[in-house]
């Protein structure tokens, strides 16, 4: 089982946090859906014939689609791959592209799941981040989603500057208030060469305290633990049978499919992404010729990988799946360097499966470079 990934690289504005690849011009997008579709074609024998069980649209802001120019889309993919009978296939959108026409439009359309970008319901954090949406949006967006689709996520973000855990309390309170069954979560990074970055520098915005944003992320856990959502990977916590297949696959190494400019891939064997240049995109793609670099990755490349996403997961990763993988030497070194980590509770193996504790699951990343296995 396979996935694609189609990534829309164009948004309304820039948020001041965002390093993804998008342009706030759309005066390429029917040449760019068109250069999307002509990649599926020229890319089909890629996946040795694996079946497409996840179809993701991500940005950018995939939302400022119409939903015909969706269907044109997934169309390609269903013409040119096996794709399973009920796949999960999920559009990123924005409170703001959401109004109750364009919802009602996009479930009469094959998408069966939405992730609807919220970070937030206060005025004041959604200002500091410069996104298109306000509260109210954001609001009766939710309001009307549910009333037409049932497998909806909401992303949120913790750790802004000025947002006291009390409000951070009250934005998860009023995301399941709505009866969401899925909820993405992450930390506000600050990112090299964003607007955010720049304001911090010049003392505009407060830098982020990596103090509060491990209390509000342990806020989070208690809070939707209350609720019986599982915390199946670091940022994503579902309900049962809500899981992202699209994402769960990424974590447990399945091969997927990156189109679009900027988009990655990854066979088992080799990972591969786009140019992430709009321009350059299209003009290579009218020629004929793939836009991409190539590596295929090592023995210790794959490892590392392994570590990596096995860590975020309540799957963890198995001692077993790395001598059979990889060979024993690399189990005692990862034996090896996550003892001090056990020791100080960060850590734990049950059952030959190596996983974080809850106290180290905040600094899961971290621990994780530090197991990597180094040339």
């Amino acid at each position: 089982m396979s996935g694609i990934y189609i990534h829309i690289p164009f948004c309304k504005q820039a948020c001041n946090y965002c390093d993804f690849h998008f342009s706030t011009s759309l005066k390429k997008k029917d040449e760019l859906i068109s250069c999307l579709i002509k990649e599926v074609e020229l890319r089909k024998d890629e996946l040795q014939n694996s079946t497409i069980e996840t179809i993701y649209f991500g940005g950018g802001t995939p939302s400022l689609l119409s939903a015909s120019e969706i269907e044109l889309l997934i169309n390609s993919v269903y013409d040119n791959f096996n794709v399973v009978e009920n796949p999960e296939i999920t559009l990123e959108a924005n409170p703001d592209d959401l109004s109750e026409e364009k919802i009602i439009e996009l479930s009469k359309s094959p998408i069966n799941r939405l992730s609807i970008g919220v970070q937030s319901f206060l005025e004041k954090d959604l200002k500091l981040m410069n996104r298109a949406h306000n509260s109210e949006e954001a609001k009766n967006s939710l309001s009307v989603a549910v009333r037409y689709f049932d497998n909806i996520s909401v992303d949120l973000i913790y750790g802004i500057p000025d947002c006291t855990n009390d409000e951070w309390r009250e934005n998860i309170k009023t995301v399941l208030s709505y009866g969401i069954p899925h909820i993405s979560s992450y930390a506000l990074t600050v990112e090299p060469k964003t607007v955010l970055e720049k304001l911090i520098a010049k003392g505009k915005v407060k830098n982020v305290d990596e103090e509060k944003a491990s209390e509000q992320f342990h806020i989070l856990i208690e809070e939707l633990k209350k609720k019986n959502f599982v915390h199946y990977e670091l940022s994503n916590f579902g309900k049962e049978g809500f899981f992202s297949k699209n994402n769960s696959a990424y974590w447990l190494g399945k091969s997927y499919l990156g189109i679009g400019p900027s988009a990655h891939s990854f066979d088992g064997i080799q990972r591969s992404w786009n140019v992430r240049n709009n321009s350059k995109y299209i003009k290579s793609i009218q020629e004929n010729q793939l836009p991409i670099e190539r590596e295929t990755l090592s023995k210790t490349d794959g490892y590392n990988e392994y570590i990596m996403t096995g860590l975020r997961t309540i799957w963890g990763v198995s001692l077993d799946k790395i001598k059979t993988d990889f060979g024993n030497d690399f189990v005692e070194y990862l034996k090896n360097q996550s003892e001090k980590y056990i020791k100080q509770e960060l850590l734990y193996i049950e059952n030959r499966i190596l996983k974080t504790t809850l106290k180290g699951k905040f600094l899961s990343d971290g621990i994780s470079a530090d197991l990597f296995m180094v040339n």
